[in-house]
This record gives C-alpha cells, structure tokens and sequence, in this order.
C-alpha cells in the first residue's frame, strides 16, 4: 500500500501514513461532470409567477381587429383616464405579462443514483492524488509530494495569517497569488444583490472537525474547508473538472480508509 508524507504546521515532515485504497479508482472525468451538475441542482429553490400576473385587465382586442388604425391588440377598455386605450394582456407591452414566465412546479431536482454517486466521488477523490491532473485545472504547484496529508493540528488554526504562513511553508505561496490575482468584481444585479465578486477555486482543506481552521480560511480567497463527513463532488471538482489541489488530514484518511471499508456511510 502507497505511503504519504504528514507535514507539520512547520512545513517539514513527521512522519508517514498509509494511503486508503480509494486513491485508486478509476478515473472517471465523465461522470465527475455528470453528477456535478445532478448534485448541484439540489441546492436550487423552486421559483415561479403568479399565473394571472400581467392578466388582471380589461384590455380586449377589437371586433373586428381591422378598421382602426391601429395595431391589432388588446386595449384596455374605458376613456378619459390614464389605463383607456393601451395595449395590455398580453406579452412586450407596458404592464403585461411575461411571454415565457418561470413555473413552481417545473421539476428542477435532478435524481441521483447512491452507487453512481459513490464511483463520482471516489474518482474525485482519486484525481487528488493526480499531479497532471492538478495542474491541467491550473493549479500553480511545482514539486509536490501527492496526495498532501497535514497533521490533526491544522484544524485548530484560528488565524488567517498563522493559515497563509503554513500553506507558504508547503510551497503553496505562488497558488495563493493565483487565486489572488484573478478576484474578479462583477457588475450588474449580480453586484446590486450583495455577490460583489467572484473568485476562482484554491486548495481545500479536508478535515474530520473543523475548530476553527474554517473561519480562517474565510478569509483568504478561495481556499476551502470542508469535513470528511459531507466531502462531495461539489468540493473536489468545481465546474465538473475534477483535480483541485486538496490537502487532507490524517483523521481525514483514516475516516476515508473506514468509509470505503463499509464502517462509515
């Protein structure tokens, strides 16, 4: 069975730990993809319009339709008031409805398979330990001893500044600049509704409790933290490319080595 180096907060290694057999499966990029976009449409909220949004009106298309003048469309009944005489009820005029409107009860949760679920994330899994594949994502790392396995005690780190001096000593400084670099502002409604900017995928920090490690990693653009527990495609492949730079700790792996053997589900 493959071994891994444990790096300290330090920087240096102390000591090795056996790989779980997980980092073995298959490569599957195909369907990697496939449940990405499957599991992320749970996070979607059914949203629709009222159906007479647009419709409550008056508005009646003269008979016969030709004869006036004007445009065959419905007009709001009535005269000497604002409303009388204007188009209204139906869609691309002032005060009407929506031509294609978005519906409540359109089914927007995709099913998904358990076993398929499962070969998705062990490929994902997998992929982390593949140094073409981490950099084909764009990942700037040179020499780097995959998978990387981080001592229990990063997920006490409490500061922001003790997390960025740790992943510069593992020789992540220039993927932390990466990142940094392509913080994009966007404009629009995106902006208007409090997603000011948008930032690209950095290492994520794999952990079995997180005691603080997550709050400090809120603040370094995109590094991310998540447990073992709820560990999904959705993390280790954003778009549905997998391959991103994961760092693991050991009770991380061994909770992997415990799930694959049937122990935790």
């Amino acid at each position: 069975m493959m071994k891994a180096e444990v790096l300290g907060l330090n920087g240096k290694p102390s000591g090795e730990v056996e790989v779980p057999e997980v980092f073995d499966s298959e490569l599957r990029p195909d369907l990697v993809r496939r449940m990405f976009w499957l599991v992320g449409s749970h996070r979607l909220q059914p949203k629709g319009r009222d159906p007479m949004a647009g419709e409550r009106t008056t508005a009646e298309t003269h008979s016969p339709p030709t004869g006036t003048g004007r445009s065959r469309i419905p007009r709001v009944k009535g005269e000497r008031y604002p409303r009388g005489g204007l188009a209204g009820g139906v869609a691309s005029v002032v005060k009407g409805r929506l031509a294609h409107p978005p519906r409540s009860e359109k089914v927007i949760h995709m099913g998904v398979n358990k076993k398929e679920n499962k070969l998705a994330t062990n490929s994902a899994i997998a992929y982390t330990a593949n140094l073409d594949a981490v950099k084909a994502r764009g990942h700037r790392v040179k020499k780097l001893m995959l998978p990387m396995v981080v001592a229990d005690d990063i997920e006490t780190v409490e500061k922001t500044g003790e997390l960025v001096t740790f992943l510069e000593k593992v020789n992540l400084g220039d993927e932390l600049q990466r990142v940094d670099e392509h913080v994009k502002r966007n404009s629009g409604k995106r902006r208007l509704r409090g997603r000011a900017y948008r930032t690209g995928s950095g290492p994520l920090i794999v952990v079995t409790n997180d005691r603080g490690v997550g709050k400090a990693a809120g603040g370094i653009p995109g590094v991310g933290v998540t447990r073992v527990e709820s560990l999904s495609v959705l993390d280790l492949a954003p778009g549905g490319v997998p391959g991103r730079l994961t760092l693991w700790t050991e009770s991380a792996l061994s909770a992997l080595d415990m799930r694959g053997k049937g122990a935790v589900p």
